[in-house]
């Protein structure tokens, strides 16, 4: 139980840190571990190793639940080669923006449950899974300026994402 909560989250779960995850791997390696540090295998063990198991228990949980998403292990990704956060990187094309704006204004016409919806749910899904793709490939890159431009793509993942979100919400 010796174990670091610092250690990095590829490591964590056995996993090389790269934005390529496989997910059945990913879901194996997490079972493996959680039932080893789970606390309700650490009961009638002292006190310092149940506070360890379940400090343990929770960071792998929350690396499990980064990897597991395609966005949030590119942010991850993205903070540990010391890529730039989202706040530092805000210039995003006015083409794009537009492009949002009229997606956003067409799904509050949209109706729940609709085709319309669905057509537009789906759309959206693609978007996003280009842009991730986009991502991917950036991370495969050695080109210093990669980061940066990972870090536009994000950006704009994101935009695509609330989309989905409000889209959900209708």
């Amino acid at each position: 139980m010796d174990e670091d909560t610092r250690v990095d989250m590829f490591e964590r779960l056995g996993l090389p840190r790269r934005f390529s995850v496989d997910l059945e791997v990913l879901e194996r390696e997490y079972l493996a571990r959680s039932r080893s540090l789970h606390p309700d295998f650490h009961q009638l063990g002292a006190a310092s190793e149940q506070a360890a198991s379940l400090e343990l228990s929770a960071a792998l949980n929350e690396a499990y639940s980064t990897l597991k998403n395609p966005f949030r292990r590119a942010e991850y990704l993205l903070q540990v080669e010391g890529g730039p956060v989202a706040s530092a990187v805000k210039n995003i094309p006015v083409e794009f923006l537009e492009e949002m704006l009229e997606l956003r204004m067409e799904i509050a016409e949209l109706e729940r449950d609709s085709p319309e919806a669905a057509e537009m749910e789906k759309k959206m899904q693609v978007r996003c899974k280009a842009l991730l793709e986009q991502v991917g490939q950036q991370f495969g890159l050695t080109d210093a300026t990669r980061l940066l431009a990972i870090r536009k793509l994000l950006n704009a993942t994101k935009y695509v994402e609330n989309l989905l979100h409000d889209l959900r919400a209708l």
